[in-house]
């Protein structure tokens, strides 16, 4: 079974999320996410599961129709098994830079 941790970033967003969107995440990270996983091929394509490309190591999955996330991979913790990190969730908005000089 694939293991995972979440950055501060995320938590942050998580916070954020209304509790149907949390479920509806979670729904997928157990219907489809962690099943294609274990499945050692491709993701399904309503996961669109992609490379981000100004970050490389960092994919980008949809959720809901306006539901992203990110996630990269982590060293494993349990031999064999992937390890996953989620960075970010939320809508669109997630790939938006920060303002700042």
């Amino acid at each position: 079974m694939p293991t995972f941790d979440t950055a501060d970033r995320f938590e942050r967003d998580w916070k954020r999320l209304a509790t149907d969107q949390q479920a509806r995440f979670r729904k997928v990270i157990t219907e489809a996410f962690v099943p294609d996983l274990l499945a050692d091929g491709p993701f399904r394509g309503g996961l669109r599961v992609k490379g981000v490309t100004a970050y490389p190591g960092v994919f980008e999955m949809t959720w809901a129709p306006d539901g992203r996330a990110t996630f990269s991979y982590g060293d494993e913790r349990v031999p064999g098994e992937v390890h996953i990190v989620w960075r970010r969730i939320g809508t669109h908005d997630i790939f938006t830079p920060p303002p700042g000089p």
